[in-house]
């Protein structure tokens, strides 16, 4: 069957080739094959329930729906440009297995609110598979966090010195983050299961069709309420990127804080083999190159959203050609998110670390200056303003003799602020410091724990 047979009689001739090449989706759009075929089964047998096609022909609509998407799974199915989109190529493809019944299949839908059905399940799939691979992700990142509880390392803020932090709390704060884009995840899908299969071209249709039975059959919680807005409604899609856009941005920044850690200046884990690279010229490299690809990658995401965003922003109701290019942006984000994802709870599964090298770089950069002024506070009843003066002196003195804060003898002290004694010496270790960091969400160990197994518990209870 031609496609100039597949729009009716409206054409005397076929399309131009350069025309059948910008209109052609094929490429790209096959991925919507198991989806379309859904759709389709779910439609015919809501027009055999309602009696619009008859039984006999809803049967062999069924069988040979069936033999398609074997032949496609199988990798037998044969594409051509001149039919557009693997829509047009089922149908094409059933009417040569059961001849004519095959045109009674697209009763009662168009193609618009046919590839809208076929797209929100093909993103609600990926979300579901998405989610799944995430959840993978926070449990990579708990192991490592329960293993480096205790394990002290620089604080930054500015990329400087800031307070002595755990490593395990490092990790739950991906856990969180990593956490609110599943939720995100959530929320959009929640917001997708509608199906706009019923909405035909843009009006509805004559025909007494049933949705809420082709709803159901799909796994929607309702059909879309308007048949406008369900063919030409992009917005799961572009809800969709924007998770894709957000939790790619949080990869990215543990991504490049792996990079960081794993340089020679930094030394605070090593990636292992399978997650690195060597350099064809310098022997002596070990190259973080997943990591550096997931920071790569991430532009992709934050690119597929704004591509489908600015193709939205200036359609006019209902269907435009330009919607066709809402696949490829969809298709290429999810794609290399799920390669991330992986890559990624591998890594940090993967990841050795030194912890000896970061508990001895926690002290530098007078990073227990904070504990220090906290104590003139809480023992010398000092306002925090006046500490934070005394306890920026005391790290000037500090500098000029080439010593830490806690090398200052009493005296050197005193001689800054006469009111100190010697129990300021209780908070200025590394480990003390840590262990302070009491309150809710702090870094401390025991609270680092009872986080760590808060997630546990919250994860092992999801279905």
């Amino acid at each position: 069957m031609s496609a100039n047979e597949l729009w009716g009689g409206r054409f005397a001739k076929g399309p131009a080739e350069i025309m059948e090449r910008i209109n052609a989706s094929i490429d790209f759009d096959r991925r919507l094959y198991a989806q379309d075929i859904a759709g389709s089964m779910a439609h015919s047998s809501m027009l055999m329930d309602q009696g619009i096609i008859s039984k006999a022909d809803g049967e062999k609509i069924q069988e040979g729906l069936q033999t398609i998407l074997r032949e496609i799974e199988a990798g037998n199915f044969k594409t051509d440009p001149a039919l557009e989109d693997i829509h047009m190529h089922i149908e094409a493809r059933l009417r040569e297995i059961i001849g004519d019944a095959a045109g009674r299949l697209h009763t009662a839908r168009s193609r618009n609110d046919q590839v809208a059905t076929d797209m929100r399940l093909w993103v609600r799939d990926t979300m579901d598979h998405l989610d799944g691979e995430l959840k993978d992700l926070q449990d990579a990142l708990l192991f490592q966090a329960e293993a480096e509880a205790e394990t002290v390392m620089p604080g930054f803020t500015h990329l400087q010195a800031a307070q002595p932090v755990t490593f395990g709390h490092h990790m739950l704060a991906y856990v969180e983050m990593i956490g609110r884009d599943r939720s995100r995840l959530k929320d959009a899908r929640a917001r997708l299961n509608e199906c706009p299969l019923g909405s035909a071209a843009l009006a509805g249709t004559s025909f007494p069709i049933d949705r809420e039975m082709t709803a159901a059959a799909l796994g929607f919680d309702r059909p879309t309420a308007n048949s406008l807005d369900g063919v030409s409604d992009r917005d799961f899609a572009l809800e969709f990127l924007s998770f894709a856009s957000i939790c790619s941005m949080h990869l990215s920044r543990l991504a490049e804080e792996i990079v960081i850690w794993s340089s020679a200046q930094f030394r605070f884990v090593e990636c292992s083999d399978s997650f690195s690279t060597g350099s064809s010229i310098m022997p002596q490299k070990k190259n973080p190159d997943a990591a550096e690809l997931i920071r790569g990658k991430a532009g992709r995401s934050s690119g597929a959203f704004n591509s489908l965003l600015m193709m939205m922003k200036g359609l006019p109701m209902t269907y435009g050609k330009d919607m066709q290019e809402d696949k490829e942006p969809v298709f290429d984000a999810a794609d290399n998110l799920q390669l991330c994802i992986a890559a990624m709870t591998g890594m940090v599964r993967d990841i050795k670390v030194n912890g000896d090298i970061m508990t001895a770089a926690s002290g530098a950069g007078f990073t227990t200056a904070t504990d220090l002024a906290d104590w003139l506070v809480q023992k010398l009843d000092m306002p925090f303003r006046n500490a934070h003066h005394v306890t920026g002196a005391l790290v000037k003195l500090a500098e000029e003799n080439n010593c830490g804060l806690e090398d200052l003898s009493l005296e050197q002290m005193q001689s800054v602020e006469a009111g100190i004694h010697a129990g300021v010496y209780e908070v200025l270790g590394v480990e003390k410091s840590v262990a302070s960091r009491v309150s809710y969400g702090g870094t401390a160990p025991a609270g680092v724990k009872a986080q760590a197994k808060r997630w546990k518990d919250q994860l092992a209870g999801e279905k």
